[in-house]
Formats: C-alpha cells, sequence, structure tokens
C-alpha cells in the first residue's frame, strides 16, 4: 500500500488510517485532538478535516504540525506557507444582527455533526441578519462548506474549548 504524503491537505482519516502510529504523536503536537479517542467524535471529525484545517481548529502552526508529523514518520521537512490566522472582527459581527443562535457542542460531543442543521437554517437568514454557529473548536471543515454556498464567516475564540462562528449571506 502506497502512503499517503504527510500535507496540508492530507485527510486526517487517511493520515491516520495509513500510519495509525502516528496518533499519538499527532495528539501531542495538537492536543485539542484527543478527541479522536472517541470512536464517535474520530468517525465525523477525522473523515472531514484535512491536516490545515486541524492546525486551525488546534490553534497549531501548520508548518509545525506537517513536519512533527513528517519527522515522526521518517519523511524529510517541507516548506509549509504561514497564512495570517489573525483577522481582525469584521463590522459585520454584531450582537444586535444576530438571528439564529446554535450551541452545538452537545451535538458533537454526541457525535452528531452540526453541518445539516446549520445549512438549512443559514438559507433562512435575510440581508444583515448573522447566525452563530457554538463549537468547541474552530469547524473548519463546516466553514468551507457554508462559505462555498456563499456566506462569509468569522471565527472568534472566546476560550479554550469555546468558539463563536459568525456566519451571514455575502
Amino acid at each position: 500500500m502506497n502512503k499517503p504524503e504527510i500535507s496540508p491537505h492530507t485527510n486526517l482519516n487517511e493520515l491516520l488510517d495509513a500510519y495509525p502510529e502516528l496518533e499519538d504523536k499527532f495528539i501531542e503536537l495538537a492536543p485539542l485532538f484527543i478527541k479522536l479517542k472517541n470512536p464517535a467524535l474520530r468517525k465525523t471529525i477525522a473523515k472531514v478535516t484535512n491536516l490545515k484545517q486541524a492546525s486551525t481548529i488546534a490553534n497549531v502552526p501548520l508548518a509545525d504540525l506537517i513536519n512533527g508529523l513528517r519527522k515522526q514518520a521518517g519523511m524529510n521537512e517541507i516548506k509549509v506557507n504561514k497564512e495570517n490566522s489573525n483577522m481582525t472582527k469584521p463590522n459585520w459581527v454584531t450582537e444586535n444582527k444576530i438571528k439564529i443562535n446554535y450551541d452545538a457542542t452537545m451535538d458533537i460531543q454526541s457525535g452528531k455533526h452540526p453541518s445539516d442543521k446549520v445549512s438549512r437554517e443559514i438559507m433562512t437568514l435575510a440581508e444583515n441578519e448573522s447566525y452563530v454557529l457554538t463549537t468547541p473548536f474552530v469547524p473548519a471543515p463546516l466553514i468551507n462548506i457554508i462559505e462555498e454556498k456563499g456566506f462569509e464567516t468569522f471565527s472568534d475564540q472566546e476560550s479554550a474549548n469555546l468558539f463563536h462562528t459568525y456566519i451571514r449571506k455575502k
């Protein structure tokens, strides 16, 4: 079996299937992903998350994550472009324009992925209304889906395990 190259676009599920010995190293580099030990969460999170998204979710520099895994797997380091993750809060993120506020924490912890509910509810937004999704991590894969549907997003970290993702129509 040819093992996939470890890069920012490597899917987490494919990585851990091909390199099961990297699970502990991955959790060491991105401790937030200790949740992958829960089979229900692993089934939902790992299938839709790539390493670039995982670095965002865990607030770990992408180069550190990729090259730490590559080193453990016996591969050479690669140059990873650094991206600016320090975005300022856009003007449209204001409390008085929130139409729907959904705390998905309990659903995620029980293994239920919030994507269907969020995708359905954001379609009801009028211009200048926003949706707030609360999660225990940045829901990077879901954000990609939402942005592909023509919405804009902004994620804000309130505490170590509490993130608010604001969504509105472009």
